[in-house]
């Protein structure tokens, strides 16, 4: 997501923190509890993958949907807990057997006739039924909405609570799975989620889209968009491997003209960002347009959202087309393990934003960094660490320019040609995984001829603002 504020979204170990060190294995019973927003999600199981098949009804807001999930016992199992709210379960079977829906809150519980063993793969099937809508969070409403566009459009941005307003899941940003969307709508609208449109066939009333996105996905990196779009398809050369990544723009078509200009330079910046990370990391890109504003963009999986006030015909908001890309390896592909971690998803983003700015030729990563940190000096209050900043301010500005200057502290002080292998690996060991600050900590002593982790400490860890290092990259 990019920086902006989110209150009104639609949208050496002795210097690490025992909450860092203790998140950088899985998390033991006391670790989750822990964890920032332990009401979502449970350390129960995990899942293996969702098949989603939903139909909605644009003129009366409502939708029908049947959740098959596969999971895996992590501990023995009396019942199933899952993450569904505002949406009413009518119908489940654990391994095939009906078993009791009971929902609670924002938690829906299935008891079946019998328990699980730790270690047992099992299924899961919901029926589920209601009128989708927005969930109220500290940061706003999140999750299912519609874009009151003449359409009758649908969006979902769920990061970071918001995926329970429309499919039961396992809430977590480490449970990561493979996703099969199939989306009926009445003719004339179209669908578009996370992956690969694999099928698209017509009823007597209807039509049904079909997507497939192995992931690995965290819940909340879900989208789903309906409406009526138009698109563009384009090509992208992955510098990292000499493959062709294929990608898809869509658009309402009052602002066609202006979205193909803007969003123009995808490819030239997944070549750029291939060449600086590593391998693009899933199978396709995208970007939708939604008929409505949005305060800011999101990076949902492989097919990132951007409001018609981020569209204006002279590439205004290029650095978010860049930041949302960059996620893709970075918040997406390596995945926080918990949500105090976000400052690896938003200074990696955000630092990707003045890398492309120094590619083009126009300001450079060190003038942007040192302008940024002349305003974190002046104009904020000293009282965020940035790698715990509370789950309340997870989205406060300073995580995101903060967290790109500690990157660029960190670029100074190895060089180009330590820092750049440094990131390409970071990416590439952890790719499809869920990581922690620790390990990034660590990973990073690894490329440096001296100890990194003062410097990184005091950049991520403590409250005064360090110094830059001197001279440029």
């Amino acid at each position: 997501m990019t920086r902006c504020s989110r209150r009104a979204l639609l949208r050496g170990a002795a210097l690490i923190p025992l909450a860092a060190t203790a998140a950088d294995g899985l998390l033991d019973e006391a670790g989750a509890e822990n964890r920032y927003f332990s009401s979502h999600g449970t350390y129960d199981h995990h899942t293996l993958s969702y098949d989603l098949r939903l139909a909605y009804d644009p003129s009366s807001g409502t939708l029908d949907g049947h959740a098959h999930i596969r999971a895996v016992a992590d501990r023995p199992l009396a019942r199933v807990e899952l993450d569904l709210a505002r949406l009413t379960a009518h119908t489940a079977r654990v391994n095939g057997i009906p078993a009791r829906p009971r929902q609670k809150g924002d938690k829906l519980y299935l008891t079946g006739s019998h328990a699980l063993a730790a270690g047992t793969p099992f299924t899961v099937e919901v029926g589920y039924r209601g009128r989708p809508a927005p969930l109220r969070s500290p940061f706003g409403q999140i999750g299912w909405d519609r874009t009151g566009d003449p359409h009758d459009g649908t969006l979902v941005a769920s990061q970071p609570l918001g995926a329970p307003s429309w499919f039961p899941c396992n809430d977590r940003p480490d449970d990561k799975a493979a996703y099969t969307f199939r989306v009926t709508v009445p003719h004339g609208h179209q669908a578009l989620a996370n992956g690969t449109l694999r099928d698209r066939h017509a009823t007597a009333a209807a039509q049904c889209w079909t997507y497939h996105h192995p992931g690995p996905m965290a819940p909340y990196l879900a989208t789903l968009y309906t409406g009526r779009f138009t698109y563009d398809a384009w090509q992208a050369h992955d510098s990292a491997t000499g493959e062709t990544i294929t990608g898809h723009n869509h658009y309402p078509a009052h602002l066609s003209q202006q979205a193909r200009h803007d969003l123009a330079r995808q490819p030239d910046m997944l070549a750029a960002f291939t060449g600086w990370f590593g391998p693009y990391p899933f199978e396709t890109y995208g970007a939708v347009v939604v008929d409505t504003e949005l305060d800011q963009p999101v990076e949902n999986q492989t097919l990132s959202v951007f409001g018609s006030n981020h569209i204006d015909g002279h590439r205004g908001s290029e650095t978010l087309v860049a930041h949302e890309l960059a996620h893709q390896w970075y918040g997406n592909s390596v995945s926080l393990r918990n949500w105090r971690d976000i400052w690896l998803n938003e200074g990696f983003a955000t630092y990707s934003e003045w890398l492309w700015s120094e590619h083009i030729g126009e300001d450079s990563a060190d003038t942007i960094a040192r302008a940024e940190w002349h305003t974190l000096n002046h104009r904020h209050r000293r009282d965020l660490r940035i790698a715990d900043p509370g789950p309340h301010r997870i989205f406060d500005d300073r995580i995101y320019t903060r967290g790109a200057c500690t990157l660029h502290a960190l670029r100074l002080t190895l060089g180009d040609d330590r820092f750049f292998p440094l990131v390409r690996t970071w990416h590439a060991t952890h790719r499809g995984t869920s990581a922690t600050t620790a390990a990034f900590i660590g990973h990073a002593e690894r490329y440096s001829p001296h100890p990194v982790q003062p410097l990184l400490h005091t950049w991520l860890y403590e409250r005064p603002l360090p110094a830059l290092p001197s001279g440029p990259a």
